[in-house]
């Protein structure tokens, strides 16, 4: 007779998650809170929420100010400061684009800016994958593609600019758009919080590109989704658009940026 395996639970200390939807509240919030405020958040009375505080209190995980509010500690710095210092932005985006590639059926680049501008660092194929030249290393281009509108779009215009100049010079051939054109574009990402390209600069194969910050709000990589024209939702929230911005968004978080709304 066969026996099948059921995973079974964890066992944890259920206190240990209830004190860390205390912390949970704090990290979210900029000012210090009152035990009043703090508790209603955390979905609790003040009576069962003190105890926990007074416990945080004592191990430095909060602070309490002259006020009597509440606010995260300096060990909670020093454990979060130890977490960034150990995140590298591909290694936690690559598991969450592999099931992106599969909910999209898209082909899914991660980028970094490097010495010559963004550059594909990694690519993730969906069942049928899509024959471009395109492959880690690839620099893409500023102005004509979408995973380079969008580096030009978030990162300093001083960069921006010197990159710009870079590529036109190493490059040569036909120049990037019309500043005034290229100015539109990087208004619309800003807008959307997406770049897109359609049939550019391959003619026949559309993108979204969907930028991921770290705990500064500072650009550090991109998550760029494409396919070809003819099956490829164009749409600003369609079925392309709307998963690749989430899962840039829980890269982002994963990182240390702050969630909003």
């Amino acid at each position: 007779m066969s026996s099948i395996a059921i995973d079974k639970p964890r066992r944890g200390i259920q206190s240990v998650e209830i004190g860390c939807q205390l912390l949970t509240v704090l990290g979210r919030h900029v000012t210090p809170l009152p035990l009043r405020e703090l508790a209603k958040a955390a979905g609790m009375s003040t009576g069962k929420a003190h105890p926990y505080l007074v416990s945080f209190l004592k191990v430095g995980f909060v602070d309490q100010d002259a006020a009597g509010r509440y606010e995260l500690g300096p060990l909670a710095l020093q454990l979060g400061m130890a977490k960034l210092r150990r995140l590298d932005p591909v290694k936690e985006a690559s598991p969450l684009i592999e099931g992106l590639a599969v909910e999209t059926g898209q082909s899914i680049a991660l980028a970094v800016w490097g010495n010559l501008g963004p550059t594909i660092v990694r690519l993730e194929e969906p069942v049928e994958a899509l024959h471009v030249n395109l492959r880690v290393g690839t620099v893409m281009g500023l102005g004509n593609t979408a995973t380079g509108r969008l580096f030009a779009a978030y990162l300093p215009p001083r960069v921006v600019e010197k990159a710009m100049a870079d590529e036109l010079a190493r490059l040569g051939g036909p120049p990037a758009p019309a500043r005034k054109a290229l100015d539109a574009q990087l208004a619309e990402t800003r807008a959307h919080g997406l770049s897109r390209s359609l049939g550019q600069p391959i003619p026949g194969i559309d993108a979204f590109s969907a930028p991921v910050f770290d705990s500064g709000d500072n650009l550090v990589l991109s998550i760029t989704a494409m396919g070809p024209a003819g099956s490829f939702d164009r749409t600003w929230k369609g079925r392309i658009a709307g998963p690749l911005k989430r899962c840039a968004e829980a890269v982002s978080q994963r990182l240390g940026q702050l969630a909003t709304g």
